[in-house]
């Protein structure tokens, strides 16, 4: 073992040549997927997939440097840099080949990992694979997006698009949007069981759900508001498969806790502002076992 001048230690063994074999593949592939992504993100007009894609892409550039710094502690020479593959030059090809890789860097780095001895290489690759399911979520997602219809224009004005899609909101708004979105969440699990069965995940979050709503109706009592009507089944499509249902579900996530978060950063009164933070800390539990449940289907 020797130590490096940052005081990190790195074990010199037996396996080393396979591992720096590794870690020069992994460069490859981390260089290739940042320009692969950087033309992606050029092929769309949607300004928030394009954002995702280049907010992916710098923490390619970050494993690459990581794995760059990795490689000369254990060579004492500077890794070569080498396109593996070619990306696609349309947006939706680009996009699966973009998941499948994400999918494949996970298992490989994880091997990585369990192979290394020494601790911060082990870390650091368990960090990349967690990056890497992440941004496979992602892809997943934008490949699983429906052709946008009516009925999928009208949704950006519903539930937690619609708040996320408005610069100004009054209270009643805030209450309208989030049993809006409470209810799409209904719609779309009633949807998601009765097409492929029970499923426990969603089940659970289904009726979780049901006490989201149950915490917000005494609101609209007490305020005076009136109740939305529910138009949630006509913005629910059944899903290809669980993957897309479990993507879905990541993504309406995500929105509902981008919702809450917005609202609470208005000046509400105490006892939304305590409905509307339990409810943003139950969407987070919620998203991680969507994630959770996409990684094993």
């Amino acid at each position: 073992m020797y130590s490096n001048q940052y005081g990190l230690h790195y074990y010199r063994e037996s396996h080393d040549f396979q591992l720096t074999n590794d870690i020069q593949k992994a460069i490859n592939a981390e260089y290739s997927a940042t320009l692969c992504y950087k033309k992606i993100a050029n092929m769309t007009t949607n300004k928030d997939e394009k954002d995702k894609i280049l907010e992916i892409q710098r923490d390619e550039e970050r494993h690459l440097e990581e794995f760059s710094n990795i490689y000369k502690e254990l060579t004492g020479r500077k890794p070569s840099y080498q396109i593996i593959e070619e990306c696609p030059d349309n947006y939706k090809e680009g996009i699966e080949f973009a998941f499948k890789d994400e999918q494949g860097a996970v298992d490989f780095y994880l091997d990585i990992a369990d192979k290394a001895l020494d601790p911060i290489i082990k870390d650091r690759f368990r960090r990349a694979a967690a990056d890497e399911q992440n941004h496979a979520v992602w892809f997943l997602f934008f490949l699983s997006k429906p052709t946008v219809t009516n009925s999928s224009r009208q949704i950006n004005n519903y539930g937690a698009k619609g708040a996320l899609n408005t610069s100004t909101l009054t209270l009643p708004e805030m209450l309208t949007y989030a049993l809006q979105d409470e209810y799409l969440a209904q719609a779309r699990y009633d949807n998601i069981l009765g097409n492929f069965g029970y499923i426990r995940t969603f089940a659970q979050i289904k009726e979780a759900e049901m006490r989201h709503i149950s915490a917000l109706l005494p609101l609209f009592e007490r305020y005076q508001i009136p109740l939305p009507e529910n138009k949630s089944q006509s913005f629910v499509t059944t899903p290809m498969n669980l993957k897309t249902a479990y993507a879905a579900g990541v993504q309406g996530e995500i929105d509902n806790i981008s919702m809450y978060e917005k609202f609470l950063a208005f000046n509400i009164p105490n006892d939304v502002r305590t409905v509307f933070s339990q409810l943003r800390i139950a969407s987070m539990n919620h998203l991680a076992a969507f994630e959770r449940g996409l990684a094993r289907v």
